[in-house]
């Protein structure tokens, strides 16, 4: 009687242990939380869930909304998949994990790249020179990020003074034999997203250490492009390619300046919470 007890109940354990991983399965994701409509991000996620056949519906939000829903599911231990990308503060708070993509549709390592107006070298050569120097780390925008992100006290401007404070040597570099203007104006333009603000409000620091009055417009990523090419804005720090900004980078291509990356190693694509038993794109629902 003891021994037939005690198989009853190991099958007992061994089936709530089911129920418990039952609710992190992939068959009980029914749609991927995404950002704005119309976005690079949302764009590939469309194309992904067509390439992959999925029996998912894409869900448009904006990055907040997305991140609140990825919070709450994660809370309650729920499954969620969520378009996302690195840097980002989110991934020091949380532990994610991009779904593999053997289809290769989300695109590889994306690089973000500054740009500036054509005539830009020859009118402000000191931004210009600057602008051109400028390179960081994905920890290094995740750390100005995860302080105004993760705490609504702290202004993005007060995250990336402190970067720049404990990042002396870096910032000396960059600007190292650059020779300094008398309140020269230069406007940037930026999208509402945290890691275009993180790295915009370092460079608007340093552009004013060099005496420069730097003007910041929000722009939506297209029109900060056709901004850019003609000449109503003189940079920005945007640019996610080859996959994020690939069309509008070859839309404008011959009528901006693109520096090159001011940041490698980032990545857009389906994330989920690390206990979730699943990863790859292949292993969601389908059709």
């Amino acid at each position: 009687m003891l021994a037939l007890t005690g198989v009853i109940a190991l099958l007992m354990l061994v089936g709530c242990q089911a129920s418990s991983e039952e609710g992190t399965n992939k068959k009980e994701v029914k749609e991927i939380v995404g950002i704005e409509p119309g976005s690079g991000t949302m764009k590939i996620a469309e194309e992904t869930i067509e390439a992959y056949n999925l029996d998912l519906k894409l869900l448009p939000s904006s990055e907040p909304a997305m991140l609140t829903e990825l919070r709450k599911a994660i809370k309650n231990e729920e499954p969620i998949v969520v378009t996302l990308w690195q840097p980002h503060w989110i991934f020091t708070e949380y532990d994610l994990k991009f779904l593999e993509d053997p289809k290769g549709t989300l695109g590889a390592s994306e690089n973000i790249h500054t740009m500036v107006r054509l005539g830009l070298e020859e009118d402000q050569p000191s931004a210009y020179q600057f602008l051109d120097n400028f390179f960081w780390e994905v920890d290094d925008m995740n750390e100005v990020m995860s302080k105004f992100g993760q705490d609504e006290t702290v202004e993005p401007r007060e995250a990336a003074a402190e970067w720049i404070e404990k990042n002396r040597d870096r910032v000396d570099a960059w600007i190292e034999g650059i020779e300094p203007v008398n309140n020269e104006t230069i406007e940037l333009a930026y999208t509402n997203y945290e890691t275009e603000i993180a790295s915009t409000n370092v460079v608007t620091l340093v552009l004013e250490e060099l005496g420069y009055d730097v003007e910041l417009t929000p722009l939506d990523m297209g029109i900060a492009f056709e901004s850019l090419s003609n000449g109503e804005v003189d940079g920005m720090l945007i640019a996610w390619l080859p996959v994020g900004a690939a069309s509008y980078a070859e839309q404008y291509k011959d009528e901006i300046d693109d520096l090159g990356p001011n940041l490698e190693g980032a990545q857009q694509g389906f994330v989920v919470p690390a206990y979730m038993d699943i990863d790859s794109i292949e292993e969601l629902p389908t059709k």
